[in-house]
């Protein structure tokens, strides 16, 4: 009797454990990196004429049953497309469940995309860097893969994680024609329109670490006080030090460069604050949130545990000893941080341009020093870098601002970690405009693969997206696709 106990328990402990590998294995891709000659102008036939660059995207067939499975379409954010392929994991996990062919789509002007070489943001060619053109070039990419894959019937579903979720639903809008439906994920296209308070961002920044502990908030502003009061005694070698700061301090512009430097930090940390370690937009530990509050509270100098909180996110290896804050954090027309190099430079240009990001601190509604970002700022920051004059109202024109009723097909997944989702979908807005929210989730979970530490509300809200998408892609076929 015991000897069959112990061999029913050991399959028991063998059938679990393969359980968990079959809900947790995330599909190897195997993709293929390729380029297509995309034209330069979709709508302008004399500047450019038929002149073309190489866009590249990533495709794998693996899991494709030609004239069965749909095409996943992923659109590509402001970044190397590469990053976006190895952090969306929920895609090719879906794409196995539905035989479907996956491509992922660079977005113009950023990783290997460059219209113009090196000199594509020159001022003479950046002007073809916006929206309108990338969905236009995705829309495209899209018809002549269906041409050459000889599968002009099957249905394609857009996916996005933050900007590129707001353009998976934009291509749904502008081409209802060329995509079935839509899955934004963290797509806050309420704010990024104009719509809502300026304040929101950092006071939900600022929710996700008080959440952690009140007394971590506490800290932090304590923090913040110290440098505001050092600065006006002038105790700049105090702040440098403390701070671990490469270069001495030595004026008020610079504590105003180290603030905002610091707000970013609490920024990336919030927005990536999963359950377990990741490497994407950064390397940081499992609950950083959790461990940035730990690492202040643990020390009794709030400057230096000021210092290792940030250090969570700017040192994350602890090989770095001490944070050259210009180099680090780079201003630009977009205030929750455009990152550096030249992919920072592209959005720049789009934050000056189509996407309002006028977002400020208060230190009322929030933890931070009060760094207003009117729209006069913008103006002004961005005439005098791109001489090029921002539009506010324009996506509220062509994008449909919060009158997106419609509209159709198309899921607007938010985490309630995430400080992005304030200016997003909350609520469903018709039988086909869905808003799922991720409890517990931060930056675009539900698109990262299954992991054993997600919330139950992460593997719900991926249940239910395959649900609609499996749903969407057969009424498609079938002709009836709205």
């Amino acid at each position: 009797m015991e000897t069959r106990l112990a061999v029913w328990f050991a399959l028991l402990l063998l059938s679990l454990a393969g359980r968990a590998r079959t809900v947790y294995r995330t599909p190897q891709p195997d993709f293929e990196e390729k380029y297509f000659e995309q034209w330069l102008d979709h709508f302008n036939f004399e500047s450019y004429g038929n002149r073309t660059f190489a866009q590249r995207y990533l495709i794998t067939d693996k899991f494709w049953k030609k004239g069965v499975g749909p095409i996943f379409f992923y659109t590509g954010n402001e970044g190397d497309i590469w990053d976006f392929a190895e952090n969306s994991g929920f895609i090719l996990e879906l794409a196995e469940q539905q035989n479907a062919l996956v491509v992922f789509a660079e977005h113009r002007y950023y990783g290997k995309s460059l219209p113009f070489g090196a000199a594509s943001l020159q001022k003479e060619h950046i002007g073809l860097l916006s929206m309108e053109q990338a969905l236009a070039d995705y829309a495209v990419l899209i018809m002549e893969l269906k041409k050459q894959c000889g599968t002009r019937d099957s249905p394609v579903i857009a996916f996005g994680g933050s900007y590129g979720g707001m353009l998976s639903a934009y291509l749904r809008m502008r081409y209802p024609h060329v995509v079935a439906g839509a899955l934004a994920a963290s797509a806050p296209v309420l704010s990024v329109a104009g719509l809502g308070d300026a304040n929101q961002f950092f006071r939900d920044v600022t929710a996700d670490f008080q959440n952690y502990s009140p007394y971590c908030v506490k800290a932090v502003q304590e923090a913040f006080w110290q440098i505001k009061d050092a600065c006006l005694a002038g105790a700049y070698e105090t702040i440098s030090s403390k701070m671990s700061i490469c270069e001495k301090l030595s004026s008020k512009e610079d504590v105003h460069q180290l603030f905002e430097f610091a707000r970013n930090a609490f920024t990336m940390i919030a927005m990536m604050d999963y359950p377990y370690k990741t490497d994407f937009m950064g390397h940081l530990p499992a609950n950083p949130v959790k461990v940035g509050c730990e690492l202040i509270l643990a020390n009794q100098d709030r400057l230096r545990g000021l210092a290792a909180l940030i250090g969570v996110f700017y040192n994350s290896t602890g090989q770095v000893p001490c944070f050259d804050i210009y180099k680090l954090y780079q201003k630009c027309a977009d205030p929750t941080g455009c990152g550096t190099g030249s992919d920072a430079q592209a959005w720049d240009y789009q934050a000056c341009t189509e996407i309002n990001l006028t977002f400020n601190s208060n230190n009322a509604t929030d933890m931070f020093p009060e760094i207003p970002f009117t729209d006069a700022a913008r103006e002004q920051y961005c005439f005098s870098k791109w001489a090029v004059h921002p539009r506010p109202l324009w996506l509220q024109t062509h994008f449909w601002g919060s009158d997106l009723a419609a509209a159709s097909n198309i899921i607007f997944s938010n985490g309630d970690l995430d400080p992005w989702a304030g200016g997003g979908i909350g609520k469903n807005l018709s039988a086909s405009l869905i808003a799922i929210t991720v409890k517990g989730g931060a930056h675009h979970l539900d698109l990262r693969a299954s992991n054993p530490a997600d919330p139950p509300s992460a593997r719900e809200a991926r249940r239910q997206e395959a649900s609609i998408i499996r749903d969407w892609v057969r009424l498609a076929k079938e002709g009836l696709g709205s």
